[in-house]
């Protein structure tokens, strides 16, 4: 007889397997973090910073005439379509989540830099809240794509890649999506709102 689906064990091991995981989502946390001073500290070139500004501009000219709602579907779609590939592409020794840390990070401290510049450093206090559920949810991501990319180093392979690749799935439904959920609708309405 097989065992009933109960949603509190499968917590339980998702919660387990986020701690046994714990070393490859710190190792995204820091490169997120590092690549983050260097986007604040370090100048860019100039055509690289034009292409950034670029980004952004054409992010904004896509979002400004956005309802609330849409708003909100559109900040969801885009953090779970990255999160997603982020943690299933890192099946590939587990690059892309690395290239991805690298990237959102510098990105990130380049926006937080263009900020302060226009409006002081109680700015960065404004943006803090556009994170608080995002981040969490992308670390998580990244960090079993960079784990389920050692899977080949593994003896078991086959089991070991079976093992990672559906802890990571449980894991996305139960606790990352949910978070991108609370961060699309705290980060669309302030956007919405202009706060």
């Amino acid at each position: 007889m097989k065992n009933k689906f109960s949603l509190k064990t499968e917590y339980k091991k998702s919660f387990y397997y986020i701690r046994d995981s714990k070393n490859y989502i710190y190792g995204i946390i820091g490169i997120f973090f590092l690549f983050l001073l260097v986007g604040f500290f370090v100048p860019v070139p100039e055509s690289l910073s034009e292409k950034i500004m670029e980004f952004i501009r054409e992010l904004i000219g896509k979002t400004e005439n956005m309802s609330h709602f849409e708003l909100i579907e559109y900040i969801f779609l885009n953090n779970l379509q990255s999160s997603f590939f982020g943690m299933v592409l890192g099946v590939f020794f587990g690059l892309f989540p690395l290239i991805t840390a690298i990237a959102n990070g510098f990105l990130l401290g380049y926006v937080a830099l263009i900020s302060v510049d226009s409006g002081g450093f109680s700015v960065l206090l404004r943006l803090l809240p556009h994170g608080v559920f995002e981040l969490p949810a992308i670390f998580i991501s990244l960090g079993l794509g960079l784990k389920l990319g050692t899977f080949i180093f593994q003896k078991n392979k086959v089991e070991n890649f079976r093992n990672y690749f559906w802890s990571s799935i449980r894991i996305f439904f139960l606790i990352v999506v949910p978070l991108l959920v609370t961060a699309a609708i705290i980060e669309g309405t302030l956007i919405f709102f202009g706060i």
